[in-house]
């Protein structure tokens, strides 16, 4: 497989620990506690927890492709160069790599807008409580989320312009509070258990209702279930970011699998324990209409105080989410721009911390425009949808391919090709019950992108108008 001489320009100072803590802290952020409510209303009840389980199966499986693909090149960049040498870095690996940055160009910027718009959003809690100026500030709305996204992200930034191995003990830092957040969270359930509570209210009679017998109760049943899991993959997304930092680990073909299924695994017994905890406190109809779901549930066992406390836990683990995130994605145009497939300056390394900081302050200021100009569940849509088809279903197919072409792959998953064809599945339901108008948007950028590829290609004669050249 081609190298772009990563390692040469880029310090391996990230361990198993430091990439375990950032795909986890990137993975919680503040996605599950804006969430919980909206999945608690679409599956109306304890139900709700099928939404948490389907999402985590899907990352599961399709932590075995990046799994595969990450420890056979741990490059920076992560599925721009797994797209690129699995389908061909002369041919169609050119265009698919090509397209991947060019949603990248979009959809990166998103991710970092709705962790801190979700930031902003939550922050209202506290603020709200900070007399006649803080109330007025939360009365702003738009405005106000608006600008502290802005403030987050510049912070992000600021934290993020130092030396790999810095960055990797604040990870340590952040993770340690994250965990200890949920874990707290945890405790306080477990401490005042109502099994009764928890399976309270009929899900299935409140999905059926206005159905019309066994079949129409089955398609709402799934409908709903395919409407939460959109929401339960948003918050699991992450797992993978160690494949961004490929150049930057230390033994990456043991310790990218073994981060990722970590990460995976942990996160999702936090989220389930997390999930029953809180509808042991809260009743299901109370939690699916609540604003500050968390805040309501450690007011409800420990007093006013504390909920802002843990408030400001969340923030800290959102900050944590927004930090890894950024970190990850800024990695994705400076392989294109070593690669000649995308602007050079994007490939500048700073001459003594030794990363992109071009492609990080880029990343930075396209964020906080995005965060300016949309909202945060169309942008949770929104990323779903322009990711599914170019990035997780065609690296999953791009894992075949290499395989029939007996790609040396240090690391195999179980039960090949079975994690594969789930996988795909999955990701194409997923990509199906983000709504029209995020299908259509996902579809017009990538015909776009099609569009610019061509005019590139012919400007520059290169593939497919000129011969290419493996």
């Amino acid at each position: 497989m081609n190298s772009t001489n990563q390692g040469e320009r880029l310090e391996r100072g990230l361990g198993l620990l430091e990439a375990t803590s950032l795909n986890m802290i990137e993975m919680v952020g503040i996605g599950p506690f804006i969430v919980i409510p909206f999945v608690i209303h679409e599956m109306t009840g304890p139900m709700s927890l099928l939404a948490w389980v389907a999402g985590a199966v899907l990352a599961v499986f399709d932590g075995c492709v990046w799994a595969e693909l990450g420890a056979a090149m741990p490059e920076a960049g992560g599925s721009y160069v797994f797209l690129r040498e699995a389908y061909g870095p002369g041919r169609w690996g050119r265009l698919m790599s090509f397209l991947y940055i060019w949603q990248t160009l979009f959809q990166a910027p998103l991710v970092v807008a709705s962790g801190a718009l979700g930031f902003a959003e939550y922050s209202a809690y506290v603020t709200g409580k900070m007399g006649r100026a803080g109330a007025a500030a939360v009365a702003t709305g738009a405005g106000y989320e608006r600008g502290v996204a802005a403030c987050v992200i510049a912070l992000v930034v600021v934290l993020l312009y130092r030396r790999i191995g810095a960055i990797g003990k604040i990870s340590i830092v952040f993770w340690v509070v994250v965990i200890g957040t949920i874990l707290w969270l945890i405790w306080g359930g477990a401490t005042h258990f109502d099994w009764q509570r928890v399976m309270g209210g009929g899900a299935a009679a409140g999905m059926g209702a206005g159905g019309n017998g066994f079949g129409s109760l089955r398609f709402v049943f799934f409908a709903a279930l395919g409407h939460a899991t959109v929401q339960t993959v948003y918050s699991y997304l992450g797992y993978y970011n160690v494949c961004n930092l490929g150049g930057e680990m230390k033994n990456p073909e043991r310790n990218i699998p073994r981060a990722i299924f970590i990460s995976i695994l942990g996160i999702t017994a936090l989220y389930l324990a997390m999930q029953i905890s809180i509808a042991s406190v809260v009743p299901w109809k109370e939690a699916s209409v609540s604003k500050f779901i968390v805040s309501t549930f450690v007011q409800r066992i420990y007093g006013s105080g504390w909920a802002e406390v843990a408030t400001a836990l969340i923030l800290f683990t959102a900050l944590g989410s927004i930090f890894s995130a950024t970190l990850g994605y800024s990695r994705v145009p400076y392989a294109a721009a070593l690669d000649g497939n995308f602007f050079a300056v994007f490939g500048r390394v700073h001459p003594t911390k030794k990363f992109p900081h071009i492609s990080l302050l880029a990343l930075g200021a396209t964020a906080i425009l995005f965060s300016a100009l949309f909202s945060l569940f169309s942008v949770i849509r929104a990323i779903l949808a322009m990711r599914c088809l170019i990035q997780f279903i065609g690296q999953a197919v791009g894992l075949v391919l290499l395989r029939r072409r007996g790609a040396r792959l240090p690391f195999r998953m179980k039960l090949y090709p079975l994690p594969v064809i789930v996988a795909i599945a999955g990701w194409a339901a997923i990509f199906l019950s983000t709504g029209r108008k995020p299908i259509f948007a996902s579809l017009g950028a990538m015909a776009a992108g099609i569009l610019v590829y061509l005019g590139r290609s012919f400007f520059l004669r290169q593939w497919p108008f000129k011969e290419a050249v493996q």
